[in-house]
């Protein structure tokens, strides 16, 4: 078992700049030891804050696994954010000036790559035990240095806090493939990074989610003040009295987590009322409040013998609270402690309030009911399943318990029933009037200044009609509707109206989706628009790609053209509010950071704790061929240039999706994998995103053939361009869509590739959903699922023409989105064709793998299975 090494570290400097000191505490199992040192020359805070972890890591004597704790904002920056840029640019700020204590960032940063270094940042002088032990040593440190020379740059004592021998601190034995317990542990490196980002509406503070470090799944709610960039923790789920020890989720809000793939806990989601000065949450089902300003002291709600809450939210003025219980809208006022139930199912198949499926997983719609601006009111979704099929999903594990039931829409069967309702607070319900019949999809809802609106689509989906709601009546006025002969995209964010009434929306006009204002088209054809962030007065806050592999943020207004408000290259997003921008980014040399942009330009890095993964992805990237199929290679880094290296394709290949983008955690796993022996190659197909709608639409009929015909365009172009790939060991591996691409790719044309790995794939499209495959595929019964599905290929004995190719096929048994019966069709096919392959049930997982244990041992296992299949 690997034993890590705490280390604790801390700088002083009084004066400052003046004579400095620096300590550090150094935690190996049962041992502890203590360091510190000073500098009787002139130096600074800052200095001292770099050299106590680098005098500490430099007192381990073998290669260790370190968790590095500090309360210094400048080191925790620097490693998390500035580093990588200072070292591409040649250690130089972006203005061209050399990096200021450059000596000391090498040496910590030639310390760090010693090591496997995993940082942490806590907050100094709030009692932390280490941390003041620290702060303690650092002052000796700066008090031996100033009140005399001092004798030597370190000076070091040891204290045994266990009877033994232990004369150093030990370094652990180099630890092989760390990168897969790594990547389980931080939830593919997405822990630690700050999101959810909700800033005031007079731009003085920002509220959002981030965990405490790299390692912790639990998400706390912070602030951050816009004037000086102080951050103050608002709720931690762990200091909350009275929950149990594990999370204990409604089974509604399970479903809602699964389908937004949300991979940690504690506080996941907030609502906040309109002047951002309280918030309401929930943890284990229990409702909360926090105040956002004053004392943040978390206060539960009391709403009787309710039990487990789904999406509390507060309305606008701060004065109530709506959530679902057990299928009913509940009503908490917070002035006199009062709760109601304005809206209660008539049936066992009738929720209100929550999303069906279908929009949840598809159309990116998780919400059910929407307040009012003057909170007197709410737009209430009604959901009648009882025409979608009953499917049930055992744990075979598990023989004794009984399966769970789930609604599936399965393509070609009966949706969900969705109506809307306008709900007061006296209980009066007025049902919201369209012709659901023909519209059967109510893609997106709201409720703005000028009163409700929504989205309706056909079961077709080649339209989206926007209607505007009479909240007396009911009745609904078309304000727009826009048709396709292929289909509608829905895009997030619109349709939305501004502080006049304009309507904004997205439409397919010259080869490029263009953002409209009224009737104006305020992009031009260079811009493919992503989505609407957000509104302010006439002003269009919304992403948009110049180059398919960066998303960047922008504002335009009418009369205007847009304004670049990020770097060009990377994935931005943003909020903003009052003059104050916080710009959420994601480049290939960084972990994703945020930065809170004031009116007056002044920036403040919002901390980010994410864990370092210990590699460089440095993706080379190409537009490959006629279509310019956007792919990154990746070779190993020790690989001598005349020498065959086996090919990994690790696409995911569909739609709504993209792999080739300028993000260094994108590519984290295909650089693991090069490292491993292979020339990956990753590449974005037709029907990806980014490229305009005919680029996303030339899948239209036929899922299979075009994305796998652009995946072997790609591999020769990159065989071409590499020589050293060998054509003769090709692999390919994939996770859901890019499961099914991979089986597909092994039945189909065994002539390029010679091995695959199939995670949750889909097999039979008619047991996907509803409103994803009948987009692409119509309803079922046609060619085109023939031509898309893959169980016939897997039945069909392999020739001397089409040999079988060795085939590993992964899937979550606790799956409700691509069941597991996609794979034992699937498996059932090959068996009674006499191909062999291997299948690899995961117990208890969904389409989802955040288990550390598990996520760990897929990589090592595919790893493992294509080195064999391969010869790699």
């Amino acid at each position: 078992m690997t034993v890590v090494v705490e280390i604790f570290t801390d700088g002083a400097c009084v004066p400052n700049p003046g004579p400095g000191g620096w300590g550090a505490v150094l935690r190996y199992g049962e041992h502890e030891r203590e360091l510190h040192g000073g500098e009787p020359t002139t130096t600074t805070n800052n200095r001292m804050e770099l050299t106590a972890p680098i005098r500490a890591l430099e007192a381990l004597t073998r290669h260790s696994v370190v968790h590095l704790h500090t309360d210094s904002t400048y080191v925790r920056n620097g490693i998390t954010q500035w580093l990588p840029r200072w070292k591409t640019r040649g250690w130089r700020t972006a203005a061209g000036e050399p990096v200021k204590n450059d000596d000391l960032w090498r040496e910590l940063d030639a310390a760090v790559r010693r090591h496997d270094v995993t940082w942490f940042w806590v907050k100094g002088h709030s009692g932390h035990p280490e941390n003041e032990r620290a702060d303690r040593l650092a002052a000796q440190g700066c008090a031996e240095a100033g009140g005399r020379a001092a004798p030597a740059r370190t000076a070091a004592t040891g204290r045994r806090i266990r009877s033994g021998s232990t004369p150093d601190l030990p370094g652990e034995t180099p630890v092989t493939d760390t990168f897969p317990r790594l990547h389980a542990r931080t939830r593919r490196f997405s822990l630690g990074v700050p999101r959810g980002f909700t800033v005031a509406p007079d731009g003085s503070r920002a509220v959002f989610l981030r965990t405490r470090s790299g390692t912790d799944p639990v998400t706390c709610l912070w602030s951050v003040d816009a004037a000086t960039g102080e951050e103050r923790l608002l709720v931690d789920p762990a200091q909350v009295p009275g929950l149990p020890g594990e999370e204990d989720l409604p089974a509604a809000e399970r479903a809602r987590r699964e389908r937004v793939r949300e991979q940690a806990g504690g506080v996941v989601g907030y609502t906040v009322d309109a002047a951002v000065e309280r918030a309401v949450f929930a943890l284990s089902g229990r409702p909360f409040t926090v105040a956002l300003t004053g004392d943040p002291q978390v206060r539960p709600l009391d709403v009787g013998a309710v039990e487990a809450v789904v999406d509390p939210r507060i309305d606008p003025t701060g004065s109530r609270v709506a959530f679902v219980a057990d299928r009913a809208l509940h009503l908490h006022d917070l002035a006199t402690g009062t709760t109601t139930r304005p809206a209660v199912p008539d049936a066992d198949d009738v929720s209100y309030g929550l999303a069906d499926f279908a929009a949840a997983e598809e159309m990116g719609r998780t919400r059910g009911f929407w307040w009012s601006p003057d909170g007197d009111a709410l737009l209430v979704a009604r959901v009648d399943e009882s025409p979608v099929a009953r499917w049930h999903i055992a744990d075979p594990a598990h023989p004794d318990r009984v399966p769970a039931e789930v609604r599936y829409p399965a393509a070609g069967t009966p949706n969900a029933v969705v109506g809307l309702e306008i709900v007061t607070l006296d209980g009066t319900r007025t049902p919201v009037r369209w012709d659901a019949g023909a519209h059967e999809y109510l893609a997106t809802a709201g409720w703005d200044a000028h009163g409700p609106l929504l989205s309706v689509q056909p079961r077709d989906q080649r339209e989206v009609r926007t209607l505007a709601v009479d909240p007396a009546t009911g009745t609904t006025t078309t304000l727009h509707s826009q048709t396709d002969p292929v289909w509608v995209e829905n895009v997030p964010g619109v349709p939305a109206r501004t502080e006049s009434g304009a309507l904004v929306r997205v439409t397919d006009d010259g080869g490029a989706r263009r953002l409209v204002h009224g009737d104006t088209i305020l992009t031009g054809p260079d811009l493919q628009v992503r989505d609407v962030l957000g509104i302010d007065g006439e002003t269009v806050l919304f992403r948009a790609s110049a180059d398919p592999t960066s998303v960047a943020l922008y504002s335009v207004a009418p009369g205007g053209t847009p304004v670049l408000l990020s770097p060009a290259d990377g994935l931005h997003s943003g909020t903003a509010a009052g003059g104050t921008l916080v710009r959420t980014s994601q480049d290939l040399v960084t972990a994703p950071h945020a930065v809170l942009v004031t009116a007056d330009g002044t920036e403040h890095p919002v901390a980010g704790h994410a864990v370092e993964p210990g590699l460089s992805p440095a993706p080379a990237l190409h537009a490959f061929g006629e279509r310019a199929l956007r792919t990154a290679v990746f070779l190993p880094s020790g690989h001598v240039p005349g020498t065959k290296v086996p090919v990994l394709l690790d696409p995911y290949g569909g739609p709504h999706s993209q792999r080739v983008v300028r993000s260094r955690n994108a590519h984290l796993t295909s650089r693991w994998f090069a490292e491993q022996g292979f020339a990956v190659v990753v590449t974005d197909g037709r029907g990806s995103p980014g490229r305009g709608p005919e680029f996303e639409r030339a899948i239209h009929g036929d899922l299979a053939g075009p994305v796998l015909e652009d995946q072997v365009a790609a591999l020769q172009a990159a065989a071409d361009e590499y020589p050293d790939l060998d054509l003769t060991r090709v692999g390919i591996r994939g996770w859901s869509f890019g499961g099914y691409l991979a089986a597909l790719a092994v039945l189909r044309r065994p002539d390029v590739f010679h091995a695959g790995v199939a995670g949750a794939p889909v097999t039979d499209w008619a047991l996907y959903d509803t409103h994803y495959t009948e987009r692409y595929l119509g309803l079922p019964g046609g060619e085109s699922y023939t031509r898309s599905s893959i169980v016939d290929d897997a039945a069909t004995p392999p020739t001397a023409d089409a040999p079988h190719r060795p085939l590993m096929i992964v899937h979550g048994l606790a799956d409700d989105n691509v069941v597991a019966a996609h794979t034992l069709r699937l498996s059932s096919a090959l068996l009674a064709a006499g191909r062999p392959h291997q299948v690899l049930p995961l117990s208890g997982v969904t389409h989802m793998t955040p288990q550390e244990v598990v996520a760990e041992n897929l990589l090592l296992l595919q790893v493992g299975f294509l080195r064999e299949a391969l010869g790699g």
